[in-house]
């Protein structure tokens, strides 16, 4: 039987990079998607790439930044499916590597809107409607490794993720005790993505910090490897994992 058999999925930032393979993948083991990003033409190609493949998916084109929109998203799958079994907040862009002291308001803001503001919109959306179902519903929100140390450069992503893991941990604790909510996070490492293609006029100090610490030389992982945890995670088999980070960074952390 199909892992993910008859459950309803919303996964953000996915008509690219992790966040499409996380949607194939789920729809591939029987998952209803709901594929989100606010690349129009990234959404219709994922959404076409799941029904080519016998699977279940509609599109939404959203920007995370909107709190109305991402409101809006989780309750669409309500409309659309009648249930909300498994919410992925996998959107998120980073800050040209810019300091503390190089960051601006706009540029911390931007970051923390979508890396974090938009997990906890969504989340604050989903929780009432997976504690009413019978079966409940899991949350997984994505991190990374730069949710564990300083680094050099880039402030207010790593601030974004380190912060991203208490929410996530929070919920945990408050939620999943009823045993009707699990959430649990997923840190990756070094994973190929589009994410990459968001650095614009790059801050040279905070670039040259984070060159200099090493973080460009760690393994590289593929969308299909995070989807592969991300599938473990949300998936009957982990019933008994909440508050849990999962890492897989490929031993960067390690090194």
């Amino acid at each position: 039987m199909a892992r993910l058999a008859g459950k309803t999925a919303i996964i953000t930032g996915s008509g690219n990079g992790m966040g499409k393979a996380m949607a194939l993948r789920f729809a591939q083991e029987g998952a209803q998607v709901l594929v989100s990003d606010r690349d129009e033409a990234g959404v219709q190609a994922t959404v076409d790439a799941i029904t080519a493949a016998g699977g279940k998916a509609v599109g939404d084109v959203t920007d995370v930044s909107d709190e109305a929109a991402v409101k809006a998203l989780v309750h669409r799958a309500e409309t659309e499916f009648g249930h909300l079994d498994i919410l992925v907040n996998n959107a998120g862009i980073v800050d040209n590597f810019k300091t503390v002291v190089s960051a601006t308001d706009e540029s911390w803001d931007k970051v923390l809107k979508i890396n974090l503001y938009a997990p906890f919109w969504s989340c604050r959306e989903a929780v009432p409607i997976m504690e009413a179902q019978e079966n409940g519903g899991v949350i997984l929100n994505i991190s990374s490794v730069g949710g564990f140390f300083g680094g050099r450069g880039g402030a207010a992503y790593v601030t974004s993720k380190h912060a991203v893991i208490g929410l996530t941990r929070n919920i945990a604790a408050t939620y999943g005790v009823k045993g009707k909510v699990r959430a649990n996070v997923l840190a990756p490492g070094s994973v190929v993505t589009n994410i990459g293609a968001t650095i614009t006029d790059p801050d040279p100090v905070g670039q040259k910090a984070l060159q200099a610490s090493g973080g460009f030389e760690s393994p590289q992982g593929s969308g299909e490897d995070m989807a592969d945890a991300a599938l473990y995670l949300v998936s009957d088999e982990a019933k008994f994992v909440n508050g849990s980070v999962l890492v897989a960074d490929g031993g960067w952390t390690a090194l």
